[in-house]
């Protein structure tokens, strides 16, 4: 047992560790807010109201069904889809491949874009776990339509594997935050619906889809047959996406979940994140989409730099460098510059604008990229 001054020099250590964290935290908050991160929307950060929601959140076994919170969560997140019922899963990815899983079987052929999460980043998963093929079709600025799809579809037969399933994404990442119309996909469901086929969408952003269109996510996705969208990128929750279908579909979309290992017990206070995502978070997504727009504006004026202005319409700016400098030497110099960017080919740099970086970030990013980009690299100088 401590002594009366042995406990008081604890004591004395304890308050000064608290301090010491209380301070780290502190200058890890201000480091955090110094950089403009444009990596992606995926950094966005809970806010305050998330936070509190989190810690408030009343909480059950969700493996079981008694978690409430992700009971409601589920519950709105069908009503704002029209669906029946919705599933909370830890990522897109898996809501993806549940999707997948859900409507296809083994040696069958999934039609997607050429640049599809599905293809490029989700691990080959759709092979590994569904046995499926992904048959990629090409398509400019990343939008299918019924034309591209009808002639990449395959019966049954003995030489080729048959079409399982047909995967859209909207907004289409890759091809740079690119939207589908209404239109195109109502041509796209009635041509599935006629060959008997089920239709998935990968709609990460959906909400940004809908924004752009000025149509109501239950519209833009009434003829797809299982919807994923995310909560954790433009909506700003820290994990969390979402499958909505029929009760019959999310059933077995929940055991597949299991079988993913995402089962994840008391999700309650992420749920609790998600609600207010889901609830409140779209209407500024607007902003994201404006200051995009500001970013591609100021690098179309650039030398040395190729941007189709038409293709920026939410919150992505994807551009080509064609004066010698490399994308990853522009991300280096930015990051030097405290802004942070992604390289999406040898020449090509992605910006995503979200939540946390504001309009005057914006500023300082695009007069950054024009002062690194006219600049050409420094070369040795050598002596005779």
């Amino acid at each position: 047992m401590l002594s009366l001054p042995e406990k008081a020099r604890w004591n004395a250590l304890e308050d000064e560790r608290l301090i010491t964290d209380h301070f780290q935290l502190f200058t890890e908050e201000k480091t955090l807010a110094a950089i403009i991160d444009l990596r992606s929307d995926t950094v966005t950060r809970p806010t305050p109201e998330m936070r509190a929601a989190m810690a408030a959140a009343e909480v059950g076994d969700d493996v079981y069904g008694e978690d409430p919170t992700v009971n409601l969560l589920e519950q709105r997140a069908a009503q704002v889809f029209g669906r029946e019922a919705a599933l909370f899963v830890p990522t897109g990815t898996m809501g993806n491949q549940i999707a997948i899983r859900v409507h296809t079987r083994p040696g069958q052929e999934v039609i997607a874009e050429s640049r599809a999460h599905i293809l490029d980043w989700e691990m080959a998963t759709t092979a590994v776990f569904s046995g499926c093929l992904v048959r990629a079709v090409l398509a400019e600025r990343g939008i299918l339509t019924w034309k591209h799809i009808e002639p990449a579809i395959y019966a049954r037969g003995a030489f080729r594997a048959a079409t399982g399933l047909i995967e859209i994404e909207n907004t289409a990442n890759l091809a740079g935050g690119s939207v589908t119309p209404l239109p195109v996909l109502e041509e796209i469901w009635a041509g599935a619906k006629e060959r008997n086929l089920p239709v998935h969408l990968d709609g990460a952003r959906i909400f940004n889809a809908a924004t752009v269109l000025g149509v109501d996510v239950k519209t833009l996705t009434r003829g797809f047959d299982t919807v994923m969208f995310c909560l954790s990128k433009g909506l700003c929750a820290p994990v969390g996406s979402m499958l909505t279908g029929s009760a019959e579909l999310i059933d077995q979309a929940r055991l597949y979940r299991k079988a993913l290992g995402g089962g994840m017990r008391q999700a309650g206070i992420l749920a609790a994140a998600g609600l207010i995502a889901l609830e409140e978070m779209p209407a500024r997504l607007r902003e994201d989409h404006a200051n995009a727009r500001l970013l591609a504006e100021a690098l179309a004026h650039m030398e040395n730099v190729a941007i189709d202005l038409d293709a920026v319409e939410t919150n992505i700016v994807i551009f080509r460098l064609t004066g010698g400098l490399s994308a990853a030497e522009l991300v280096t110099r930015l990051k030097a510059r405290g802004i942070l960017a992604s390289t999406v080919g040898a020449d090509a740099i992605r910006l995503v604008t979200h939540h946390d970086v504001d309009r005057a970030a914006c500023v300082s990013a695009a007069e950054a990229l024009t002062e690194e980009i006219e600049t050409p690299a420094l070369v040795p100088q050598t002596h005779a």
